[in-house]
Parts: C-alpha cells; sequence; structure tokens
C-alpha cells in the first residue's frame, strides 16, 4: 500500500489515542472513533489536518483502505466490527483490518473468518511496549494471519512501531502476546518483591535502581515500572485490570493445552488480592504496595 492510504482507527484509550496520533504524523488520512463521541471529536481536533471523527463504526470502515482497532477485549472488538452500524458494513473489499487488541486466540480467528467472507482481510496484531511505546512510536506487533496481508500493511505498522513479526496464521499474533505476557507477569512479580525487599533493609532506591539497570538483572520492567515504584507513581500505563484480563485468557489456553504456569498463575492471584482492594484501575506496578502490606505483618 503506498502511503497517502485512508487509516481509521477505532479505540482511542491509552494505547489508541497515541497510535492514532503517531499514524497522522506519517501523512496518513486518519478517520477516528471510539465509543464516547466526544473523545473522538477532540482527537481529531488536536490533529488537524484531515483527521476526521465520526460517531458511527461503518463511516470509519467506509473510509479506510486499512483499519486499526484498539479495544479491551474480544466483546468490544467484535460490537465494533459486525454490531449495529458495526465497521464491517463499511469495508470494501480488499480492505485489512489490524486488531491491536489482546484477545483469545480462538476470537481472532472467528473474526478473520468472517471478514474474509467479506473479502476483507484481518491481521491479529497485539502489542507490547505499553504506553510509552504508543508514545514513542516503539511499539512490538506479534501478527498472525496472511503474509501478503501484512506487506501490504507493513507501512501502517512501521508508523506505530518498530518491530513488527508475522508468526503465522489467525491467531498466532495472539499466542505470541500470551507469551509475552508470560514473562511481564514474572518480570512483575520479580521487580516487585526485589523494590519490597530493598526499601525493608534500607537501601537508596534511585541510586540501586542506576546501578540494577546497568547490570544482568536489568529489564524493561525495572527501567519503566521500577522508577514508577520508586516514585510511588501508581497511575495506569496498564492496568491491574486489563493484565487480569491478558492472564485469564492465557491460562484458560496454557490449562487447554495441558501446559502447567504456576508464576503466571500465582501473579493472577497476586493481583486478584489488589482488585479486592479496589485497586483495579491502578497500574500494574502497585503491586508492589501489596508486598508491601505482607512485610508489615
Amino acid at each position: 500500500m503506498a502511503s497517502p492510504l485512508r487509516v481509521g482507527v477505532i479505540g482511542l484509550g491509552t494505547m489508541g489515542a497515541p497510535m492514532a496520533r503517531n499514524l497522522a504524523k506519517a501523512g496518513f488520512r486518519l478517520s477516528v472513533a471510539t465509543r464516547t463521541a466526544a473523545k473522538a471529536e477532540a482527537l481529531a481536533a488536536e490533529i488537524g489536518g484531515e483527521a476526521k471523527a465520526f460517531e458511527r463504526f461503518s463511516e470509519v470502515g467506509r473510509r479506510c483502505d486499512a483499519l486499526v482497532t484498539c479495544l479491551p477485549d474480544a466483546p468490544e472488538v467484535e460490537a465494533a466490527l459486525f454490531g449495529p452500524s458495526g465497521a464491517a458494513e463499511g469495508l470494501a473489499s480488499g480492505a485489512i483490518v489490524i486488531d491491536c487488541s489482546t484477545i483469545a486466540a480462538e476470537s481472532a480467528r472467528a473474526f478473520a473468518a468472517r471478514l474474509f467472507a467479506r473479502g476483507v482481510f484481518l491481521l491479529d496484531a497485539p502489542v507490547s511496549g505499553g504506553q510509552k511505546g504508543a508514545i514513542e512510536g516503539t511499539l512490538t506487533f506479534f501478527v498472525g494471519g496472511e503474509a501478503a496481508a501484512l506487506e501490504r500493511a507493513r507501512p501502517v505498522f512501521e508508523a506505530m512501531g518498530k518491530r513488527v513479526t508475522h508468526l503465522g496464521p489467525s491467531g498466532a499474533g495472539q499466542l505470541g502476546k500470551a507469551t509475552n505476557q508470560i514473562l511481564v507477569a514474572g518480570n512483575l512479580m520479580a521487580l516487585s518483591e526485589a523494590m519490597a525487599f530493598a526499601a525493608k533493609v534500607g537501601l537508596p532506591l534511585p541510586a540501586l535502581h542506576e546501578a540494577l539497570t546497568g547490570g544482568a538483572a536489568n529489564s524493561w520492567a525495572l527501567e519503566v515500572l521500577g522508577k514508577k515504584m520508586i516514585a510511588r507513581d501508581f497511575a495506569p500505563a496498564f492496568a491491574i485490570k486489563h493484565q487480569q484480563k491478558d492472564l485469564a485468557i492465557l491460562l484458560r489456553t496454557a490449562r487447554e493445552k495441558g501446559v502447567p504456569l504456576p508464576g503466571a498463575a500465582l501473579v493472577h492471584q497476586l493481583l486478584s488480592a489488589l482488585e479486592a482492594q479496589g485497586k483495579g484501575d491502578e497500574g500494574t506496578q502497585a503491586l508492589l504496595t501489596l508486598y508491601e502490606r505482607l512485610g508489615r505483618a
């Protein structure tokens, strides 16, 4: 696909809004929509140029060659694509849907089949890199679907991220993201334990953080979430409730395949304790506070 492509974005939350901004910066003609019309209108006004906001998802579909969706879970994706005035109504044959939501692989496969019956290709392309990566345009995409469709849509991906990896047919992108979440969960737990321990024994956390990021213990979690923990910043770049949704999908898939994941299951339970305290809307780095509470006993 040669620029300037007509690109639509449905879902303008923590990840979708900065992704839309980067698409506009890359010169794509942008149409946006979300469940709150005022949010879409505000973003289109901010972006300026040819960006337009629409209330009906079908109108966005009608005005794009590639549609990026970034939504909480499979029911929202299904509603956006196939519900009343859904985007599929407007998508022309040959259009490509890039679904950056994290959903179950079987849902991705089902949506791909329904779109293919209309002549539309679906790439399941969940992301890693968090809000920071979405803002900076450095996201990693795990992609499932037709390789030829990916190559046609590659300029769209490259406007939003730095690494685009094709993992196989429909659903493979979601399975790649599930694998990613095993590592994310383990890193989050290890980081929370380390920071709680370091504080308890009286170490200077900023100096310790600088030392740790220069050695073998370094990770994205340490660099980004560790800094937030030290600053007592528990605002949601990635909310606990969203991590819990991802882990639930992962653990269900692992159970179906007979793969034991005790570490991921433990993190799921630890985050459930925070949800029980009413902290589901806080960032995942708030896991530190649970360890701090346990350490006071």
